[in-house]
């Protein structure tokens, strides 16, 4: 079929003219990956490879389908098409490979043939590409530069970049065969974490987010939400944030909190006002501190207790005030955002009655009572994802017969033949809507996590994560401050490729000994020091696995949304420089030092965040922001003296901003009089 011949659509959600036929692959492809990832989450699991390989396959072929190469707003035109042919064809081929020849190449490990190397080759391309019109420039460049890297070396494809190379990134270089054996026959390369978390229980969710949108629910949740919180500025975003608190600790995954919470919160953000990136990131910050949130920490709290014979109840008790002090911030960083856009609540005749809202749309809290329940009974969360997909789906079928068969009689409609065969087909149509617009809205995340998975493929093989972590102490000199920013640095490398209680584990061994013995760090504290590091990886670009998920449910660039969840999870990084500078919050001390520690760590957690944004009571000049930051760090030095000086600095600071606003409100009134 030509062009000419299939009127061109408009794609939803993908800004791109279409011909029919294109249109009607995407819904078959993208109904095929739906149904596969049904039957791989709740009838049959997959191996490894078969689970992701036939994922991205299908990942691919649609970005393909949905993203021409010259750009959505240009036709294809020959030269196009030539090049959308061979690409999808390659996404089929490197897919099918591995599907149809598992045996073979695992038989053969490490001792790959030329065919394997090449496929191998077509894969990485092709990744790169589909990465390229599904996330962007960004995530590709630094893949193609992971890749050169592992080339720069005496013994690599490209030894004269090696010459280049500072001593702490040299390396002995790989050749092509090797390279294409790391990332494309291994575990560790382009199916390795990343992927397989795409793979697995971040589609589930964005299914299930999908058919909510479909089936009417998310209406249903929209204007519960409105109901409870609609009032307050920025009042969904905040019940995100408190949601994300209690679901996080339990889940023990910040992704599946993302995707889990996110599916009802990320909708209602957006809807308030919030930009699609912001309410991602919102999401994914609130979610990742659910794992440093008691009482179980991601299963975290029991190792903690296990390393340093303490007893577990004592870890959850001083884990709860850093929690607090982490989630006030997120909440901070949300409501002054709310001011800044000027969002404003509703007033109460324009939003839906609470109690007219559950009486027509009680039955769609049965999924997420469902998830909530199989959750907690530590439910694999793929398997939790599909049973409440198939809730979601039973529930909507219900609702629709009941109001067929008893609702419509009542009001005087006549059920005929013809009218149920409508409303069957009518239903059909819902569920191929939700099937393809899940499997659309998971297409950049998985690509993002195939790069990734590149990059971690790379930082595997050429040792570059144990280089980090065995040398940043004799890096930092002595130096604590530089050490915890060593530290730091070598747990997002060792996160790239380590799910957060691996990465906790590796890294607490290799520089746990450092800090309590060279440092003098208390032993309790350099755990959970370590712990909270651990979880950067959820939210720190260009591998922000929890930011990916947000953006998926959010339909925003996944590298925009990582660097949202980058700047709202900042308390990740400044609370546990709190707990080893005045760590009588953490092992104990005298009722009035842990009081005065307390509050002062809120109080320049709050002025943080309003110097980040610029914005408080109303705007903040750039005088009162920069003279927070020395404030900030005159409250973390250990010292009465400069932490009472940081203390007033701030003091003046915010009640400065404060009087501003009181004077424009005046200054209003005076006009408006």
């Amino acid at each position: 079929m030509s062009e000419s011949t299939n009127p061109p659509v408009v794609m939803p959600g993908g800004n791109a003219i279409q011909p029919r036929f294109v249109l009607w692959l995407i819904t078959i492809v993208a109904v095929g990956l739906s149904l596969f990832q049904l039957y791989s989450a709740g009838i049959q699991p997959l191996g490894l490879f078969y689970q992701r390989s036939i994922h991205l396959m299908l990942i691919m072929m649609l970005a393909f389908l949905m993203f021409p190469a010259f750009g959505p707003g240009r036709k294809r035109g020959v030269l196009g098409w030539l090049i959308d042919v061979i690409f999808f064809a390659g996404a089929l081929v490197t897919g099918g490979y591995l599907v149809l020849f598992l045996d073979e190449i695992i038989s053969r490990a490490g001792f790959w043939s030329q065919t394997d190397i090449l496929i191998g080759c077509i894969a990485t391309v092709t990744v790169l590409e589909a990465s390229r019109r599904a996330v962007g420039f960004g995530m590709t460049i630094i893949g193609a530069l992971a890749i050169l890297y592992a080339f720069a070396g005496p013994r690599g494809e490209l030894p004269w970049l090696g010459q280049w190379m500072p001593g702490i990134l040299e390396h002995r270089g790989y050749n092509l065969d090797r390279l294409a054996g790391q990332l494309y026959l291994g575990q560790e390369g382009i199916f390795g974490l990343p992927l397989g978390v795409a793979a697995t229980y971040i589609f589930i969710f964005v299914l299930f987010g999908a058919f909510l949108e479909s089936t009417g629910a998310g209406k249903f949740f929209i204007d519960m939400a409105y109901a409870a919180t609609g009032r307050q500025r920025g009042g969904p975003a905040k019940a995100a944030v408190i949601a994300s608190a209690g679901m996080g600790s339990i889940s023990g995954s910040a992704i599946a909190n993302v995707v889990t919470t996110g599916a009802f919160t990320i909708p209602l953000m957006k809807r308030l006002g919030y930009k699609p990136h912001q309410a991602g990131g919102i999401e994914a910050a609130a979610s990742t501190g659910g794992q440093i949130m008691p009482p179980l920490m991601g299963a975290g709290a029991f190792l903690i207790a296990e390393y340093t014979n303490t007893p577990y109840l004592d870890v959850v008790k001083v884990s709860i005030l850093p929690a607090i002090m982490y989630f006030a911030t997120v909440y901070l960083f949300v409501h002054i955002i709310a001011l800044k856009q000027g969002m404003q609540g509703l007033p109460r005749s324009e939003l839906p009655q609470m109690r007219q809202v559950m009486r027509d749309g009680w039955h769609f809290l049965l999924p997420l009572g469902v998830l909530v329940w199989l959750l907690v009974m530590n439910m694999s969360p793929m398997r939790v994802g599909f049973y409440a997909v198939i809730t979601m789906v039973v529930v909507a079928v219900l609702r629709y017969a009941l109001w067929f068969f008893f609702v419509a009689p009542r009001q005087g409609q006549t059920v005929t033949f013809s009218s149920i065969q409508g409303m069957l087909w009518a239903g059909l149509v819902k569920l191929v809507q939700g099937l393809e617009l899940g499997a659309r809205n998971a297409v950049a995340v998985s690509m993002a996590c195939a790069v990734a998975g590149i990059i971690v493929g790379v930082v595997g093989l050429t040792g570059l994560g144990l280089k980090f972590s065995s040398m940043m102490m004799a890096f930092s000199g002595g130096n604590l401050v530089l050490a915890l920013l060593m530290v730091l640095l070598a747990s997002l490398i060792l996160g790239m490729g380590l799910p957060v209680t691996a990465s906790y584990i590796v890294l607490i061994v290799l520089v746990g000994p450092a800090l309590t013995a060279e440092f003098g760090v208390p032993l309790l504290i350099a755990h959970l020091v370590v712990f909270w590091y651990s979880q950067d990886s959820n939210v720190t670009p260009p591998i922000a696995l929890a930011g990916f998920a947000g953006a998926a449910i959010a339909g925003s660039k996944p590298m925009e949304t990582g660097f949202q969840a980058w700047k709202f999870a900042k308390g990740l990084y400044l609370i546990p420089l709190f707990m080893v500078f005045n760590p009588e919050i953490i092992v104990g001390g005298p009722v009035p030092v842990v009081i005065w520690n307390g509050l002062i760590a809120i109080l320049a957690l709050c002025a943080f965040a309003a110097a980040l944004e610029g914005y408080l009571f109303t705007r903040m000049s750039w005088l009162p922001r920069l003279a927070i930051v020395p404030a900030i760090v005159a409250v973390f030095y250990p010292d009465l003296t400069a932490e009472i000086a940081g203390v007033v600095v701030m003091t003046l600071a915010i009640g400065g901003n404060w009087v501003a606003h009181r004077r424009e409100l005046a200054a209003a009134g005076v006009r408006s009089g």
